[in-house]
Parts: C-alpha cells; structure tokens; sequence
C-alpha cells in the first residue's frame, strides 16, 4: 500500500511501541507523540518519526497535524492505574481525558478518516460477566470514567462531524517493553521485578481476584490493520485472552517461568477494586478472525527472558498524589 503518515500516542510505551512495528510492517509511516513518563525512547521503533511531548499541549498537538497531515490516528497515550487513579484525580483526567480532547479535536478538523483508540474494561466497573460491549458501562474508578468518557466524545464527534472511530477495551495487557519499575499498575511487571530484587510478591487481599492476561503480541496487530478494515468502523470491541486465572495462580506460574527459587507471597489489606473481570470477544473474533494464540504460560515465559536481560528497575514514588486519605500503605512507602 501507498506510505501513509499516521499519529501514535504513546508510541514509546508499552502497548503503543508493538502497535508501531506492526504499523510500518503494513507499509505506514507513524509519527510517535510520548512525553517518556512511563514509556522509553528505546522502545520506538528507528523507522517511526519521534516527537517528544504531550497530548496535553494543544499547540504542539495542532502543530503535528499541521506538519504531517495525518490519514489515521492510534491514540493509546494514558496514565492507565487504575487503583491509584482515585487518589490523582486532576492528573487522571487531565492526561486521560483532556488530552483526548485536544486529539479528537484536531482530528475533526483534519478530516482523520479514521480516530483509533484503546479505552479499557475499566469502564465496565462491577458488571455481568462475561463483560460484552452491550452491557451499560459502570466504571467504580476515575479512571475507567476517564476512558468512558473519551468513548462517548467520540460518539458524538462521529454523529456531528463524521470522525470515523474504533474502539477497543483491551485488558491486562503484559509482554516485553512493560514499565516492570511502576509499582502501582501492572502487577506481572511488578511480580518480575520484585522476584529478581529477591523480595515477597506482593498481593492485595486473598489473591482470588481473577483476570484474563493478554499478551501484547497477540492484540497489536489487530489494533494497527484495524482502520484498513472499514466495517469495524464507529463499532467498539473487546480484546484480549480467553482463560481466566486468579492473581494467586498468576503468582506461582511467574514465579515457575522466573526461576525462582521458592515463592514467597506477601499479603497485603485488600483494595477497593473489582474483583472478578473478563471479557467476551465473540464481536472482536467476528470483525477480524482474531484468536489469541499464546498461552499464558507462552507469553509469561517471552516476557521473563527479556525482563532477565534488562534486569530489575527501581520503582519510583508518584510525586503528585492529591488524596492521601485511603491510599494503600504499601505506595507511600519508599523503594
């Protein structure tokens, strides 16, 4: 196909660096916004344009749409803790939601033909399981409000001015890249990095909290070839694994392909949290012959060797927290 440009937030993090080599394996040329506080400049692939800075910054947002004359827009730029978004309320909604805007608008105004975006099952709260996307959205934390809300600007962005949108609500998404050193998200990144510092896994509660871990390799294509396929258009899809385990069963099965010697398990009070989430993706499987291919044990293992080479990472305290009151002992405390 004919090179195209395309915007990717976020690009040097996580999700978003695995979506941009799939994206220039399909012959299109991403131009990567990150501002670099949860990603890293080595994770961009060398074939993307990169351009330090923040969605929140309205003129540099503006300026790039101006310059590259963008065809689609990847938007997967979040602060996505989900835990701690109660306690960063401003900051949540400030880089979750208002950035977001500063996107969508910039896309209206040069006719994106296609905005796509990872929301979260966040936006789900305690709901029915399995979760569909029919099911009425009751996010419990202002981060699943957060995405909730970008989905519904989109919404009405495509009824009163035709922006094109697809939207996809991945969940517990790990693999190679991830920010093992963020304490407060990511709890396989946590459990990896806390095992080759030779401490206690950490679990909030009993650790029957149960989830659906989804290997990166397995979404990231789908989400980059997503605006070439045009009936997935203005439609929102869940994404991700099938098979659910508890965070306990999580624990032995890192500590099995992390080597470790014996499992220790610290347990932590319980949070505030849902305890049960997974998905249905019988919509996903229909729009795009998607599968999930890895095990978990698969992907756990991919992840453990490259979490080896880069070894342990500090965590750092988040410097910004404007709720004290409520806030897990384990986060204030110092690595």
């Amino acid at each position: 196909m004919k090179s195209k440009k395309v915007l990717v937030t976020g690009g040097a993090g996580f999700i978003g660096s695995h979506v941009v080599d799939e994206i220039i394996k399909l012959g299109m040329i991403p131009v990567v916004l990150d501002d670099l506080s949860g990603g890293f400049r080595e994770n961009v692939n060398p074939k993307a344009i990169f351009k330090q800075g923040s969605i929140t910054d309205e003129k540099l947002v503006k300026d790039l749409f101006k310059k590259h004359n963008f065809i689609y827009v990847y938007h997967l730029a979040a602060y996505a803790a989900e835990g701690l978004s109660h306690f960063i309320k401003k900051f949540n909604y400030e880089n979750n939601l208002i950035g977001s805007i500063n996107l969508i608008n910039a896309s209206v105004n040069h006719n994106i033909e296609c905005f796509v975006f990872t929301s979260s099952i966040a936006v789900y709260g305690k709901n029915q399981l399995p979760m569909r996307e029919d099911i009425m959205p009751i996010p419990e934390d202002s981060y699943g409000i957060a995405k909730l809300s970008v989905e519904k600007e989109l919404e009405i962005s495509e009824t009163m001015f035709g922006l094109n949108y697809i939207i996809f609500r991945p969940h517990n998404v790990y693999g190679e890249r991830q920010n093992i050193g963020d304490k407060y998200r990511n709890v396989i990144g946590i459990f990896m990095n806390q095992i080759m510092q030779k401490k206690p896994l950490t679990i909030f509660g009993n650790g029957k909290q149960s989830r659906a871990f989804t290997y990166i390799k397995d979404i990231s294509p789908v989400i980059a070839r997503s605006p070439l396929i045009k009936k997935s258009y203005n439609n929102v899809f869940n994404i991700g694994a099938d098979n659910v385990y508890t965070v306990n069963q999580l624990a032995h099965t890192v500590s099995k392909v992390m080597n470790a010697k014996e499992l220790k398990i610290r347990h932590l009070p319980p949070r505030k949290e849902v305890q049960h989430a997974y998905s249905d993706h019988t919509k996903v499987y229909t729009f795009f012959s998607y599968r999930s291919k890895h095990t978990l044990e698969d992907g756990l293992k991919n992840m453990a060797e490259w979490a080896k080479k880069i070894g342990p990472r500090k965590s750092k305290k988040f410097k910004n927290i404007e709720i004290a009151a409520g806030l897990p002992p384990v986060w204030k405390a110092k690595e």
